[in-house]
């Protein structure tokens, strides 16, 4: 009888914002094994176009790990590692073949996209564009990569249209 918390799985580990490639070097130079997928995106620097490469999933990497509580405690309390991602029951191990298929993913020159579902009522804030710093609530999407924000004020609304790719989700903490 083999026991699942020894058993080495992959698992998702939360990081500080903007810290995973940190992590993931502070991991591999303690012998863990981690896995950080990246894309090569153009930069939305006004100044100069430069490709850079950012990870797929920001704030997140994969950790092969058991939970063994040492183990458990190397990866936890690495600089910049937030949380291994789980329910009450514990972390959630993520599938060989979906670590793997991402390896594969992020190998190619293909383009990856990632992406959510916006859900109506999710507080969002402009990023880039004539309307960078608005917060507001997604009301809808417009067609064509667009998307309608709500920002209440005086009993009232006002509404303005701009591209899902300007926009960033604000924590639910924050909202």
């Amino acid at each position: 009888m083999t026991d699942k918390k020894l058993e080495r799985l992959w698992y998702v580990l939360h990081t500080k914002s903007r810290h995973e490639s940190v992590v993931n070097d502070l991991l591999l130079k303690k012998s863990i094994e981690a896995f950080l997928p990246k894309i090569t995106v153009r930069s939305k620097r006004r100044d100069r176009k430069v490709t850079i490469r950012v990870p797929l999933f920001p704030g997140y990497l994969f950790v092969k790990t058991d939970l063994h509580p040492h183990s458990h405690l190397e990866v936890v309390k690495t600089v910049g590692a937030v949380r291994l991602i789980g329910n009450k029951q514990g972390p959630l191990p993520v599938t060989d073949e979906t670590v793997e298929s991402l390896k594969i993913m992020v190998s190619s020159d293909h383009k990856v996209t990632t992406g959510y579902r916006l859900e109506k009522g999710d507080k969002v804030m402009v990023v880039c564009g004539p309307f960078t710093g608005v917060v507001g609530n997604f009301v809808r999407y417009g067609g064509r990569g667009r998307i309608v924000v709500n920002i209440e004020a005086l009993g009232q609304y006002a509404g303005v249209e701009v591209s899902e790719d300007d926009i960033e989700i604000l924590p639910k903490i924050l909202s």
